[in-house]
């Protein structure tokens, strides 16, 4: 059966710039083996698969892939999928907000300055993370122990654990080895400069480590806990992806209320069909 395939880039506005994202459409009836096989075949970081709602407040349901395994929650897979889901939904433009329904629940989004934008989920699991820990994390990054001003549990979904470096030109310094867990590293730029922080993610890969090129559940995370510490004010933005060629950027906003929104450019690169 031929149903409507889709590549996004997102976190960017420059086509090829950002991250890229598989959406599958109309996905129903496809198995949880089938999805997989998929995701594995596309080998990218992510791909979604798109079906009805059982949530009746939310309007599409989302399955996310790495090539291994599922996951609850991702940011870049969030915005390329509703971009996606928009394209096809003219119908929808006249939302103000659109509820995502994924494995970690019912995810809003809304536009912030003409790009997609998500509210950051709660975090699963937060707090300091103790020394012996952020030692070795510093050692396997490739990063001096001093150079880490704090380290956090930041995890939303996929795990995450940041450490804070002492400027954004250590971050671009790093040399990951290989890691056993998904780490952020994240560091201040000077006051003035166009972005406010430099930001890594590093993922277990067999044999050895990953770096995703623009990350959104880390960059929701990390702005949950560097506003709540002063660290940063809203709005600000993110870059990620300088080390591999990309040019990433996260837009941050807060509301009133401290829900903090994620936003990032999207742009289809790839549109088509795929026989499953």
């Amino acid at each position: 059966m031929m149903r409507p395939f889709h590549e996004v880039d997102v976190f960017t506005d420059t086509r090829y710039q950002g991250n890229p994202v598989a959406v599958v459409l109309d996905a129903d009836g496809l198995s949880t083996e089938e999805m997989q096989q998929v995701a594995n075949w596309t080998n990218l970081s992510e791909t979604t698969f798109v079906l009805p709602p059982s949530a009746p407040e939310a309007h599409y349901r989302v399955r996310i892939f790495t090539p291994v395994s599922e996951l609850p929650f991702a940011g870049h897979p969030t915005l390329g999928t509703c971009h996606t889901w928009l394209s096809v939904t003219p119908e929808a433009e006249k939302l103000d907000v659109v509820v995502q329904e994924c494995e970690a629940g019912l995810i809003a989004l809304r536009r912030i300055d003409g790009r997609l934008a998500f509210g950051a989920p709660p975090q699963t699991r937060s707090g300091p993370v103790e020394e012996d820990l952020t030692a070795e994390l510093a050692r396997q990054v490739g990063v001096a122990r001093s150079s880490v001003v704090d380290a956090q549990w930041v995890d939303n979904g996929p795990g995450w654990v940041a450490l804070l470096l002492d400027s954004a030109d250590a971050v671009l310094a790093a040399r990951p080895g290989a890691i056993d867990h998904e780490v952020g590293i994240v560091g201040l730029y000077p006051p003035g400069s166009p972005e406010a922080v430099e930001v890594r993610a590093f993922f277990q890969t067999a044999p050895g480590t990953a770096e995703d090129p623009v990350t959104g559940s880390l960059n929701a995370s990390l702005a949950q806990w560097l506003l709540a510490t002063g660290r940063l004010q809203a709005p600000y933005v993110a870059a990620q992806g300088t080390v591999l060629g990309r040019r990433g950027r996260v837009h941050i906003s807060q509301d009133d209320d401290g829900t903090v929104w994620v936003a990032g450019g999207t742009i289809t690169c790839v549109s088509g069909q795929i026989d499953l």
